[in-house]
């Protein structure tokens, strides 16, 4: 945001745990949108993961003045800001995934979004446990991988040359019982 803005808004910009605040609340509206782009669909094992992802870096995030979030150095700082920096870039470029509906580049970009996100809240909470997108994405994989052996579209949804088929078989069943019937 512009000076001019936080002006406006009464944000103290010398604040050094402005980063702190700033990054959940991009991290959850970049999270929003990604969710609003798949929801019509079914989502990837990739997909599903980079939200869970996000989900864990912003659970239980406090405000940024609780006791539990530290005081950082100025090289802390400087390497918040040099996160934040780097989280902004990755946030236009999602940006213009989503007007390009490029959803796998979105993925993709979630995951680096909540990245420097997670690192932001590391420098924060050093005790708060934060799970990596690789952990994260073995479990999705293998809940993904059940959800999808589950599925037997052979079962469920016959195409009309089966039900043809199926049709054909039963009707060759009654008339050859009818013939053992009449004889």
């Amino acid at each position: 945001m512009n000076d001019d803005v936080m002006k406006v808004l009464d944000i103290d910009t010398s604040d050094p745990k402005l980063g702190f605040k700033i990054a959940s609340e991009r991290l959850s509206m970049v999270r929003y949108v990604f969710l609003v782009q798949i929801e019509d669909g079914i989502a990837t094992a990739e997909q599903r993961a980079s939200l869970e992802y996000a989900d864990a870096v912003l659970i239980r995030w406090p405000d940024e003045h609780d006791p539990d979030v530290l005081d950082l150095d100025e090289a802390q700082v400087r390497f918040i800001r040099e996160q934040m920096t780097i989280m902004e870039q990755y946030v236009g470029r999602f940006r213009a995934m989503e007007r390009e509906n490029d959803i796998d580049g979105m993925t993709d970009t979630l995951i680096r979004i909540t990245e420097r996100v997670a690192e932001v809240r590391r420098t924060f909470q050093p005790d708060f446990p934060l799970p990596t997108f690789a952990e994260i994405r073995r479990v999705v994989q293998d809940e993904w991988d059940e959800e999808m052996n589950q599925i037997d579209p052979g079962e469920d949804d016959p195409t009309a040359a089966q039900i043809k088929s199926e049709a054909r078989d039963e009707e060759s069943q009654a008339a050859e019982v009818a013939r053992e019937e009449a004889a």
